[in-house]
């Protein structure tokens, strides 16, 4: 068999491109190691409660911004979703809350209430998250191309920034205390900072379906496309012939021929897929190999006791004398509480996830163990953590720990297992802005007709990567037919 194009792995970056090359006439096969689509947005079901792993909320979805012009071209607004209160996000910063308003103007006035002599310093910091909203696109127009996403953001420090634009201590804290959607840390560049935070600030939205109702919707466009999509089917090597791939294996047996290979995988792995190659040079490889990652995250995913805790169309991120731009190994001193969208007819709420940060060298003596049997001492930290988790929540929600029925765990370990992850990481590649040209990644490889795309690229998170989908496809189509099809 052969195809014009096969798409390693069926996240999201695999699939949108899969939904793009397809509709645009090319013959397309995706491939999933997997029995269950989507990756990191994939759903999954425990006693008939449905649960996310990776996706709980998007930004920038209202009319005009450009998630939605994304999720338009792609198929993707005709899902339930079901915008968040103005008040989206509250950050609670050692027993004191504070709140994220939807909107830019809003956004200043809620927070200046609480800070009125940083009034100023609000409006220019969120003047320039705005202007960075409005460039997004930018990088698809060379031309037009202007400094809001250009190299010189991606070479600026996030964390010099803040103390640049905002002298107060605590607003600092309070600003970057939703970026747990991001790994914060000393060398982040200001364009990741900036970008993610204003596509919330725009407009913030959860999804009633779940992650998966994404995938599928993708899958179904590229059937419909006349492509093919494949579970339970790994590449097991990528074949290279004159520099370029010929020859994909599958499952170590099946050989199928294509003309283009995109992989959604993580680059070290995409790049060790090519045993044999005469353009991959070995510096090449080792600078792939050396890659740092960013965290990965612990998830408790908790279904409730009827009528217990209250639901909330909003998320609380909590803070208990946490350095936010550092994470100590073990110390549970952060937590996202976020709700789903299935609340009762009386008001609680049904579900809730808690998520914290963890590294691979939490884990990684656990690693090599095959599922479920992971011993005593992975099952005890895993439920310590969780304990520490709701405790955490609870300064805040009340009576969490008494309202807890059952829970399911996830740590990097499971990304890794579930998703072929490097080391769980939650958001890829680590970008540096001391080291652009090492951590930002073209879509483009040292062989000709094999692309990246996801999430290690240049940008994480759904508009992230729906971006870099677009991007990636444009190495085939064009950038002119790119724009074209995006109205741009």
């Amino acid at each position: 068999m052969k195809y014009d194009v096969v798409i390693i792995g069926s996240g999201l970056g695999g699939l949108q491109c899969g939904h793009i090359l397809s509709k645009n006439g090319m013959n397309v096969c995706v491939l999933e190691r997997s029995a269950v689509l989507g990756g990191c947005i994939q759903s999954f079901k425990r006693k008939g409660q449905l649960f996310d792993t990776g996706f709980h909320y998007v930004g920038g979805l209202d009319e005009g911004q450009p998630l939605n012009r994304l999720f338009s071209y792609m198929g993707l607004m005709n899902l339930p979703w079901k915008k968040m209160d103005p008040l989206f996000d509250e950050v609670r910063i050692n027993d004191k809350s504070f709140f994220f308003a939807q909107g830019h103007d809003e956004f200043i006035k809620c927070l200046a209430d609480e800070f009125p002599h940083q009034r100023e310093e609000l409006k220019r910091y969120t003047e320039f998250l705005k202007q960075v909203g409005i460039h997004i696109f930018d990088s698809f127009k060379p031309k037009e191309a202007t400094d809001f996403y250009g190299s010189s953001l991606f070479s600026l420090s996030a964390k010099n920034f803040i103390e640049e634009t905002i002298s107060d201590p605590l607003l600092r804290q309070v600003l970057t205390g939703c970026s747990l959607k991001m790994e914060l840390h000393e060398n982040l560049p200001l364009y990741t900072f900036a970008q993610i935070n204003n596509s919330f600030i725009q407009s913030a939205w959860r999804l009633d379906s779940g992650g998966s109702s994404v995938a599928d919707t993708l899958a179904e466009s590229i059937r419909n496309n006349g492509g093919e999509v494949r579970t339970k089917a790994e590449v097991t090597e990528l074949i290279e012939e004159d520099g370029k791939i010929t020859k994909v294996v599958v499952n170590g047996e099946e050989i199928i021929e294509t003309d283009w290979v995109i992989s959604n995988a993580h680059p070290t792995v995409t790049i060790a897929l090519v045993k044999n190659s005469d353009v991959i040079r070995k510096v090449f490889r080792r600078r792939m190999d050396n890659m740092k990652n960013s965290f990965g995250m612990f998830t408790a995913n908790i279904k409730l006791k009827p009528n217990t805790i209250p639901h909330l169309n909003r998320n609380q991120y909590i803070y208990k004398n946490a350095d936010q731009w550092n994470y100590t190994p073990g110390k549970t001193d952060r937590v996202l509480v976020s709700y789903y969208n299935n609340a009762n007819h009386d008001g609680y709420a049904e579900q809730l996830d808690l998520l914290t940060p963890m590294l691979w060298e939490e884990v990684e003596e656990w690693a090599n163990k095959p599922i479920g049997k992971r011993g005593e001492d992975y099952v005890a930290m895993k439920n310590i953590k969780t304990q520490q988790c709701i405790d955490l929540a609870s300064s805040v929600i009340g009576d969490l720990a008494d309202s807890v029925e059952t829970y399911y765990t996830s740590t990097p370990i499971s990304y890794m297992t579930y998703t072929n992850t490097i080391n769980g990481t939650a958001y890829g590649i680590r970008k540096d802005y001391t080291n652009t040209m090492m951590t930002i990644l073209s879509a483009r490889t040292p062989v000709k007709n094999l692309l990246l795309t996801g999430e290690n690229l240049n940008l994480h998170g759904i508009l992230g990567v729906s971006m870099t989908s677009c991007m990636t496809c444009a190495e085939i189509i064009g950038m002119e037919k790119m724009l074209e099809e995006l109205n741009l």
